[in-house]
């Protein structure tokens, strides 16, 4: 995202006569290397300008001269609508798309068929899609998506900010970068307004959004042909520890912690969330939508739309069975027999269950609660449509994390799955210890051992890839970011040889909202991972390092549109998947300006009774297995996710807890303006 000189619209022409006046063979028409299929795939993410016409099609991909038969039957979601990452009707049409992508002949009909499918389906249906396709389809392997803030920085930027943008760029007079400084959605009138920072954060939106395109809630193994290993685990795991670092925050800002939302009756908070969406061209309204404010004090009601239809009494009815189900550990599936929830899979069934992904073991029964209840709170200010209003943000996987109501919701759905956790029995001493290994101290090394110093960075995002303007037009924005700083966990190995370690690293705060030291039970649901790695241990005594930019929760950035395009990324080493993950400049929390207490938790486990064997060993990218898990392959973890921290904890403290293969530090994080 850094300054930007040449006129988006020409360079947009410049890479399309690129593309379609290269020389072509006689005998194959797709594209040879994968910078070549890149510039093919660019354009699909940018705002349409008139463009020289592509090449005729070649006669053996003639299926249809108008429409090609694959496509019929889609274009029932209207362009111009808000799509919906939780709505089933419009992720159905999703799934019928990318699937139809994903099953191309080859790169050539692949690009035909999207060219056609674009023109028909609605817009963001369409990105959605074609991102899920591109993603999984081998023959794109290397090619990457833009960045999805660059592809639509309407769902990210406020809408204020935007319109100055493009006021601004009207009156240009030459082709030099215009800068806007971002817009403040809010006052601290509103005590939710001083989470902003961590709620509306660009990349924090863009990585639940990624999320989702890499784990799609209608995948169909047996169609795509590739397992999703542990997608419920996941769905449980990485919002479980997105809402640990919220809280962290709000304790850092001296505010209660979450509260669940569990009473369907509530009066809820409101939110205004400052974001239009621009389809096509802003100066046309009917291309560009409003997302709807939700006023204070709006309670949930029955939604009854064309698209999108939910009872309260429904989703009431569907919490009350998933938590029955979460305390009998068990669940009935689609014939009425009982399905237990194993200690190995039990996490990951109830995971599919309450996203209600397509493999739910009983979908009819226990229903959509966590879509659903996205729908019915986005629509709560005009459920039946009488006033044509469209949905608010949690509507959308690239918006929903703005809303405060989100944490909320999500808190009552981490709160099913830790009411399943309190079945298993806490883990005991053979579960944790490794004999023979000593973990003797961990530190955080920065500019001051054990502090952590964090800040706001001013960043800069492109427009005009969405946004029709004459030239480049960059909004100035800050986020969070920490100073560079490393690990050093010095042990002793006892045992007779070297041994493979994986290195789990943890980080919580120890005080709560009153100031008092958190119980270790309830300390546990904050522990935040950290990194989780692998180590070689030599006999007697070892030094393990580790960087901060190394971490198993973070990706690295995608590249800009401009790197794509000059050929500048990566393309043999990684593909889009690889950008799954936390952003890495908000790896720990912020903390506060007196500077906030934190455990650091350090624990060396068996790397050969924790490891995955087989080809799943073979990681394609190093990005964030944690929260995302490893492309094509098995999760890299035996353990359940979060271990040891995902059942409950017998001691009494958190040192009582520790064995000799784990170690505490304590670690402050100070914000500086």
């Amino acid at each position: 995202m850094r300054n930007i000189k040449a006129s988006s619209k020409t360079l947009y022409v410049t890479v399309y006569r690129s593309i379609f006046l290269c020389k072509e063979s006689t005998t194959e028409v797709a594209m040879s290397t994968v910078h070549e299929k890149q510039l093919r795939i660019l354009p699909f993410f940018k705002y349409r300008v008139a463009v020289p016409e592509p090449p005729p099609k070649p006669e053996h991909l003639q299926d249809s001269p108008a429409e090609d038969l694959r496509l019929q039957g889609l274009g029932r979601l209207p362009k111009g609508v808000l799509f919906s990452g939780f709505n089933i009707v419009h992720l159905n049409e999703a799934r019928e798309l990318y699937e139809t992508l994903y099953e191309a002949r080859d790169f050539e009909d692949f690009v035909l068929l999207a060219e056609q499918a674009r023109s028909i389906v609605n817009e963001g249906l369409f990105v959605y899609a074609l991102s899920v396709a591109i993603m999984h389809r081998d023959d794109l392997i290397g090619v990457k998506l833009p960045p999805y803030e660059e592809a639509r920085p309407d769902l990210f930027i406020p809408a204020e900010t935007i319109f100055q943008a493009i006021k601004e760029d009207r009156k240009r007079k030459d082709d030099k970068t215009i800068v806007v400084n971002a817009f403040e959605t809010g006052s601290n009138l509103d005590p939710e307004y001083r989470l902003a920072f961590f709620r509306e954060d660009i990349g924090i939106n863009v990585h639940h959004y990624h999320w989702h395109v890499v784990y799609p809630i209608t995948w169909r193994p047996d169609v795509m042909g590739k397992i999703k290993d542990r997608k419920g685990e996941l769905f449980y795991y990485m919002h479980q520890q997105m809402m640990a670092r919220y809280d962290c925050e709000r304790l850092a800002l001296e505010l209660q912690r979450v509260i669940p939302l569990q009473d369907f009756a509530e009066k809820l908070g409101g939110y205004a969330p400052h974001l239009t969406s621009f389809f096509e061209d802003p100066d046309e309204p009917r291309m560009t939508g409003d997302y709807a404010s939700r006023p204070v004090g709006l309670g949930l009601l029955d939604v009854n739309r064309s698209d999108a239809t939910v009872q309260v009494e429904e989703l009431e009815r569907w919490k009350d069975r998933i938590m029955q189900a979460a305390h009998l550990g068990a669940v009935l599936d689609k014939n009425g027999r009982v399905v237990p929830l194993t200690v190995e899979t039990g996490i990951d069934v109830l995971g599919a269950l309450i996203e209600a992904s397509y493999e739910s073991v009983n979908s009819t029964y226990y229903g959509n609660f966590h879509n659903k209840a996205h729908n019915v709170i986005s629509l709560v200010h005009d459920p039946d449509g009488r006033f044509k209003q469209n949905p608010g943000v949690m509507n959308d996987t690239a918006t929903a994390m703005r809303d405060p109501i989100f944490y909320r919701l999500h808190r009552y759905v981490d709160h099913m799955f830790t009411e399943y956790k309190k079945t298993l029995r806490s883990y005991e001493q053979k579960d944790l210890e490794f004999p023979g290994i000593i973990v003797e101290s961990v530190d955080v090394k920065a500019k001051a051992t054990n502090v952590l110093n964090t800040f706001m960075r001013e960043e800069y995002i492109e427009l005009s890839h969405r946004i029709p303007l004459k030239g480049s037009v960059q909004v100035k924005y800050q986020h969070v970011d920490h100073e560079p700083f490393s690990y050093e966990i010095k042990c002793e190995n006892k045992t007779w040889d070297q041994r493979q370690v994986m290195v789990r690293i943890f980080m919580a705060p120890v005080y709560n909202e009153l100031g008092q030291k958190i119980p270790v039970n309830e300390q546990r649901r904050f522990f935040m991972e950290l990194d989780k790695f692998q180590a070689t241990l030599k006999l007697g005594q070892n030094t393990i390092t580790r960087e901060s930019t190394e971490s198993s929760v973070t990706s690295k950035a995608s590249p800009s549109f401009e790197k794509l395009v000059a050929g500048e990324a990566d393309y043999d080493s990684d593909d889009s998947y690889c950008y799954c993950g936390w952003p890495q400049y908000f790896l720990v929390p912020r903390g506060n300006r007196r500077g906030m207490d934190f455990i650091l938790f350090a624990m060396l486990t068996s790397y050969e009774n924790d490891r995955v064997y087989g080809p799943e060993d073979d990681s394609k990218c190093g990005s964030s297995p944690s929260y995302c898990g490893v492309k094509d392959r098995k999760y890299p973890d035996k353990r359940a996710m979060g271990y040891p921290f995902d059942r409950e904890i017998k001691a009494r403290s958190i040192e009582e807890f520790l064995l000799p293969n784990m170690n505490l530090q304590k670690v402050k994080i100070q914000f500086k303006e």
